[in-house]
């Protein structure tokens, strides 16, 4: 008698490849989400000393997502200028080892000094020497040539970086008070380091150049051209930005 050949290999494996079916609504990862940026702003909101909206606490209560999200929404009201992420950015800060240095802890306020104290050295040493003077400045970068040209640009944008680097660090002094200071920031202001030495040579060589009476470019008068350039870049980007779009709207129709 023939012995029956089992077919448990014959039978048709499952789709591997099978999509999972998606539920419609809110996550669960999101709602975690709301719930925990609420808590952060209530915590920042009660040190300090911020007026909550009594409204908050019955929408916490019910849990549900309208609720939830409302809740989010009151709060990030009240918290204004601060936002869950700057909140939750400086908790970080204030959570860490708190025997490491203020320096250590927040990275951008460290690298802001070093480059504070950079763009100072440069001026001390390119200052105290005798290739740099009034009538040097007076000359500019097109009439100057070789170690004198090098020393009177480092000079102009060592100016312009102490320029910058001190709004900079006035700038992150208040976004601590505020609770509004961002990671991303760091990045940002790296670049308008780069802008600020930027206007401060436009400033201090371009501008110089429409003053009528050449007597008055003097040392003085280009290191605080340098200094207002890197002080001012953003303002010196929007009047040059303002002049770029006059320009184009008189060449471009505005229907175009």
């Amino acid at each position: 008698m023939a012995k029956t050949v089992s077919d448990s290999n014959t039978k048709t494996p499952k789709d591997s490849n099978t999509s999972k079916v998606v539920k419609p609504g809110i996550s669960q990862e999101i709602i975690n989400e709301l719930s925990s940026e609420i808590n952060n702003m209530l915590s920042y909101a009660v040190f300090n000393g911020i007026t909550i909206n009594t409204e908050v606490n019955a929408l916490i209560q019910n849990s549900s997502v309208d609720d939830l999200i409302n809740a989010h929404n009151l709060l990030c009201k009240n918290v204004a200028p601060a936002t869950p992420k700057s909140i939750q950015f400086t908790k970080k800060l204030h959570s860490k080892d708190n025997t490491k240095l203020v320096l250590s802890r927040l990275p951008l306020v460290r690298n802001l000094v070093i480059l504070a104290l950079v763009f100072l050295t440069i001026f001390i040493v390119t200052g105290i020497s005798s290739d740099v003077n009034n009538d040097s400045l007076d000359k500019g970068i097109m009439n100057n040539h070789g170690k004198q040209l090098l020393l009177n640009i480092g000079y102009l944008c060592s100016i312009s970086g102490l320029g910058v680097v001190f709004y900079l660090l006035k700038n992150v002094s208040n976004s601590l008070k505020k609770g509004t200071l961002l990671p991303e920031e760091s990045i940002e202001y790296m670049a308008q380091i780069v802008l600020g030495i930027i206007a401060g040579l436009v400033l201090s060589e371009i501008l110089s150049v429409y003053i009528t009476n050449p007597d008055n470019v003097n040392l003085f008068n280009k290191s605080v051209l340098a200094l207002i350039g890197g002080f001012s870049s953003d303002a010196l980007f929007s009047m040059l930005q303002g002049v770029i779009d006059r320009i184009k709207s008189i060449f471009i129709p505005a229907n175009s």
